[in-house]
C-alpha cells in the first residue's frame, strides 16, 4: 500500500514550491513523527508541529528562504504562495487576497475577512495592518476558515508573521543594498544574552525615488518610498517551564503620492498613459483642507506584544498573548489623475486595538487540545476631506459650458475658465471643501475549544469550535456646504450634511464557528487530510446620512453576515528527493459581501447573495543534488458570484476581484561551494492570469495575464560572514497595472496605477 501511495503522490505533485521543504532546521522531534533538517516547524494549530503534519493547507516560508528568493515585502512573497495575492496600493491600503477573498476596506464600520497576525495578535484592520517583514523567523499562510485558531476575522484564511526571537549568545548582521531609482536599504540586527535573559534589536530603513515622473512643479515624483521599521525584543526564561517574550515595534512611512493616472485626461506630455508621465498637482489648499501640502502618505504604527508561556503541570501549558496596536495615517491623493483641481482627497485614519487571549493546552500520547477565551476591542475612524474648485468640478463632471472641455490635448486645464465664464467675470475661482467621517467601536468576546484524538498511530481526528459574541457601534458625520455656482445641496451629488450631528447606531451579534479535520498517515513521509470548516464575516452596521423634509437623518443599512463553508482534501509529504503538497477545495458562500464605489465617491458594502469557489493548489520541490533544488507552485481558482443571482443581478456571474484564475511560479536554487567560497543563485518566473479590479467585472478595468522574471545571486565567503549579491525584479521590464478604477471611476474617469518596473541592485551583508 505504501508503494502505491508513493506513486500516486509522485504523479500528483507535478506543480509547485514547498516552503515546507525549504526552511530552517527543525527541532529534533515532534508529536508523532521524527523531524529532519528539511522540515519547517509551524505553530498554525497553536502548538509546534511539522508543516506536513498539520491537517490544513498551509504554506510556510522561513526568513532564510525569503532571503534566497529576494523577497523584502509581503506582496513579493505572494508571487510564491499559491492562492495568495497581495496588492500594496500603498502601505495605507494593502489588499490581501486569499483564495479570491480580499479585505481592503478602510471603513471603520466594516470587519476584515483575512486575518493578518503579528506574533500571535490580530492586526487585520487594513489601515494599520501593513508590517515590514525584516528579521522574521517565518511567515505562515494558513488557508480556509480558521476561526478556532485565528479568530473570526479569518473568514477564509490567515497570514501569521513571526519575528525572530532573542537567543543566547552575541550575534548580529548588517545588510546594505543600492539599486536603480536611487534605491537604498539598510537592515540588520544585534542579539545578545544568556539562556535566562536575551535581547534583540532589529531594523530596516529603505528609501527610493518615485518611478512615475510627475510633471506638477509643486509635487514629488510618484511612488517614492521612505520607510523605517524598528523592533526591540526581550526574552526572559528563568526555567524550562516559563518563558516570556516582550516585543515592541515601530513602523513609519513617509512615501510620496500614489500614481492614480487618468487615461481620459491628457497631460502636456501627451494622451493620458499610466505607463508614461503623470501630472498630479493636488489642491492649492491642500495644507489647510487636506492636512499636508504634498501628495503622499504619512503613517506611524506602534505595536506592543507580551506573550507568556508556562508549563504548569505535566503535559499542560498556559499561554497568555497580550497585544496593543495603534496607527495614525494621513494620505493625500489626486483621485482624478490629472492636472485639474478637480477630485482632491485625503484619508485620515486613526485607531487603536487591544487584545488578550488565554489558552490552556494539553499534549498527551492519544489526545492534544486547547481551550480558552479571547477579548478584542478596537476603536477607529476614517476621515475623508475633499477639495475642489467649483467651476472646474462642474465643467469636468457635467460640461456646463459646451465646447470648453476639461483638459485639452496640450494638457491645459481649460475648465479653469469655467467659473469666470459662468459668472460673467464676477468670480474667477470658488474653492470648495467638504468632509465625511465613519467611526467604529467594536468589541468581540469569544471562547474556543479545539482537540485532536489519535485512535491509532496513523489517524488523527480534530474538532474545534469558537463561540462568539460581538458588539459593533458605528458613527457618522459629514460637513457638506452648499455649492455657490450650482445652488445644490452639495457639489458632489449624494453627499448629505449631518447638521453638526454625529449619528450613531449599534448592533449585537453572535455566532458558532466549527471545524473538523482528519489526517491519515499513509506512510511515514506522506499524509492525507480532509477538512470541513465554517467562516464568517461580521455583519456591517453601515451608517451614513440622508435628507428628509425635516433635515438630515441617519441612513442605516444593516448588511447581514457573510457565511462560508469550506470543504477540502489533499496530501502532503515527500517521496525520495521530491516533497510538496496538493489540495483541492470547494467553498460555498451565503450573503457574499462586495464593496461598490458609489457616485459620490464613497464605498458601500452590499450583499451579492450566493457565491462559490472551486480551487486546486499545489507546491513541489525536487532536491536534485545537495547543491541544486528545483521548485514550482500553482493554483487554479474558479471564484464567482452565482449566475442568475436574483438578489443582486448586476453581480451575477462576476469573478471575485483581485483574484487570477491561474497563478504559478517556478525556479531553482543553487547553493554550492566553489574555490573556497559559496556560490548561490535563485532565478524565478511567476505568472498570473487576468485580474478584474472591480465587481461588476469590466475588461477595461482589468489586467491581462502577466509573466515576471526575478533573480538573486551572489557569493558568500569567510565562513559565510560576508555575502555579496545582485538582485533583480521584473527583469523584462513588463508594463502592467497594479490597480484600476478607484475613486475616479465613480465620476466616470477611472484611474490606473502602474505596477513596479524593472528594479535591480547590489547587496552586501556582514555577519558576526
Amino acid at each position: 500500500m505504501a508503494s502505491c501511495l508513493s506513486g500516486v503522490a509522485l504523479a500528483a505533485l507535478l506543480t509547485t514550491v514547498s516552503g515546507t521543504a525549504l526552511a530552517q532546521q527543525a527541532p529534533a522531534s515532534r508529536v508523532g513523527v521524527e523531524a529532519d533538517d528539511t522540515d519547517i516547524i509551524v505553530t498554525a494549530q497553536k502548538s509546534e508541529q511539522r508543516a506536513v503534519d498539520v491537517p490544513i493547507t498551509i504554506s510556510a516560508n522561513s526568513g532564510e528562504r525569503m532571503r534566497e528568493l529576494g523577497v523584502q515585502d509581503l506582496d513579493e512573497l505572494s508571487n510564491f504562495v499559491p492562492g495568495l495575492n497581495v496588492q500594496e496600493q500603498s502601505a495605507n491600503n494593502p489588499g490581501i487576497v486569499i483564495r479570491g477573498i480580499t479585505s481592503d476596506s478602510g471603513s471603520a464600520q466594516q470587519g476584515p475577512r483575512v486575518s493578518l497576525y503579528y506574533n500571535g495578535v490580530d492586526i487585520s484592520r487594513s489601515r494599520g495592518s501593513y508590517q515590514a517583514i525584516y528579521d522574521l523567523e517565518r511567515i505562515e499562510v494558513i488557508k480556509g476558515p480558521q476561526a478556532t485558531l485565528f479568530g473570526t476575522a479569518s473568514t477564509i484564511g490567515a497570514i501569521s508573521l513571526i519575528s525572530a526571537r532573542p537567543r543566547a549568545g552575541f550575534s548580529g548582521e548588517l545588510s546594505a543594498s543600492y539599486g536603480n531609482f536611487d534605491a537604498w536599504r539598510v537592515a540588520g540586527f544585534v542579539n545578545a544574552g544568556s539562556d535566562i535573559l536575551a535581547g534583540r534589536i532589529a531594523f530596516e530603513y529603505k528609501k527610493r525615488d518615485g518611478y512615475v515622473e510627475n510633471l506638477a512643479p509643486n509635487q514629488d515624483d510618484l511612488y517614492a518610498q521612505d520607510q523605517l521599521g524598528v523592533r526591540g525584543s526581550l526574552r526572559f526564561q528563568p526555567s524550562d517551564a516559563l518563558r516570556a517574550d516582550l516585543i515592541l515595534t515601530y513602523d513609519q512611512q513617509r512615501n510620496s503620492g500614489t500614481p492614480f493616472i487618468s487615461r481620459a485626461l491628457p497631460t502636456e506630455d501627451g494622451p493620458g498613459n499610466p505607463f508614461g508621465k503623470a501630472h498630479l498637482g493636488g489642491s492649492p489648499f491642500s495644507a489647510q483642507v487636506l492636512g499636508q501640502e504634498k501628495l503622499g502618505l504619512n503613517r506611524e504604527v506602534y505595536d506592543a506584544n507580551l506573550t507568556v508561556a508556562y508549563d504548569f503541570a505535566d503535559d499542560w501549558t498556559l499561554t497568555l498573548v497580550n497585544g496593543y496596536r495603534e496607527f495614525d495615517s494621513l494620505e493625500i491623493f489626486d483621485a482624478d489623475g490629472s492636472a485639474a483641481w478637480y477630485l482632491e482627497f485625503a484619508e485620515y485614519a486613526k485607531g487603536w486595538q487591544a487584545s488578550q487571549e488565554t489558552r490552556f493546552a494539553y499534549t498527551g500520547a492519544k489526545f492534544r487540545g486547547s481551550f480558552g477565551f479571547n477579548v478584542f476591542v478596537e476603536d477607529s475612524f476614517q476621515n475623508v476631506p475633499f477639495s475642489s474648485e467649483e467651476g472646474i468640478f462642474l465643467q469636468c463632471a457635467a460640461n456646463i459650458i459646451p465646447g470648453l472641455g476639461c483638459i485639452n490635448a496640450a494638457g491645459v486645464v481649460t475648465a479653469a475658465q469655467a467659473t469666470s465664464m459662468a459668472t460673467g467675470g464676477l468670480l474667477t475661482t470658488v474653492p470648495y471643501s467638504s468632509v465625511f467621517e465613519n467611526q467604529g467601536h467594536n468589541e468581540s468576546y469569544s471562547m474556543f475549544f479545539d482537540g485532536t484524538y489519535l485512535p491509532t498511530d496513523r489517524i488523527e481526528l480534530t474538532a474545534g469550535v469558537r463561540f462568539l459574541i460581538e458588539s459593533r457601534d458605528s458613527g457618522y458625520f459629514a460637513r457638506v456646504p452648499r455649492s455657490v455656482l450650482s445652488g445644490g445641496a452639495s457639489l458632489i451629488p449624494g453627499q448629505v450634511d449631518t447638521g453638526g450631528q454625529t449619528f450613531r447606531a449599534e448592533g449585537n451579534f453572535s455566532a458558532v464557528l466549527p471545524r473538523f479535520n482528519a489526517l491519515f498517515r499513509a506512510t511515514d513521509d506522506i499524509n492525507l487530510f480532509a477538512t470541513v470548516s465554517k467562516g464568517r464575516r461580521s455583519p456591517v452596521v453601515q451608517l451614513s446620512a440622508r435628507s428628509t423634509a425635516t433635515g438630515p437623518a441617519p441612513s442605516l443599512n444593516l448588511v447581514a453576515e457573510e457565511k462560508v463553508w469550506n470543504y477540502e482534501a489533499g496530501l502532503k509529504g515527500r517521496v525520495g528527493p521530491v516533497s510538496g503538497t496538493l489540495g483541492v477545495y470547494y467553498q460555498n458562500y451565503d450573503g457574499f459581501q462586495v464593496s461598490v464605489i458609489q457616485p459620490d465617491g464613497t464605498t458601500r458594502t452590499e450583499s451579492a447573495g450566493e457565491a462559490s469557489n472551486f480551487g486546486v493548489e499545489a507546491e513541489v520541490s525536487l532536491r536534485a543534488t545537495p547543491w541544486l533544488n528545483l521548485f514550482a507552485n500553482g493554483a487554479y481558482i474558479d471564484a464567482k458570484i452565482e449566475e442568475g443571482n436574483a438578489l443582486a443581478p448586476a453581480f451575477s456571474g462576476a469573478r471575485f476581484r483581485l483574484q487570477p484564475e491561474v497563478q504559478a511560479a517556478a525556479g531553482f536554487t543553487i547553493d554550492a561551494p566553489l574555490g573556497g567560497v559559496r556560490v548561490f543563485a535563485t532565478p524565478t518566473v511567476t505568472y498570473r492570469s487576468q485580474i478584474f479590479f472591480e465587481i461588476p467585472n469590466s475588461a477595461a478595468i482589468s489586467q491581462p495575464g502577466v509573466t515576471l522574471f526575478n533573480a538573486r545571486a551572489g557569493v558568500a565567503f569567510a565562513d559565510d560572514r560576508f555575502e555579496l549579491a545582485v538582485f533583480g525584479r521584473n527583469l523584462s521590464d513588463e508594463e502592467y497595472l497594479l490597480d484600476a478604477g478607484n475613486t475616479g471611476g465613480a465620476f466616470g474617469i477611472p484611474t490606473f496605477i502602474p505596477a513596479e518596473p524593472r528594479f535591480y541592485g547590489i547587496e552586501l551583508t556582514g555577519r558576526f
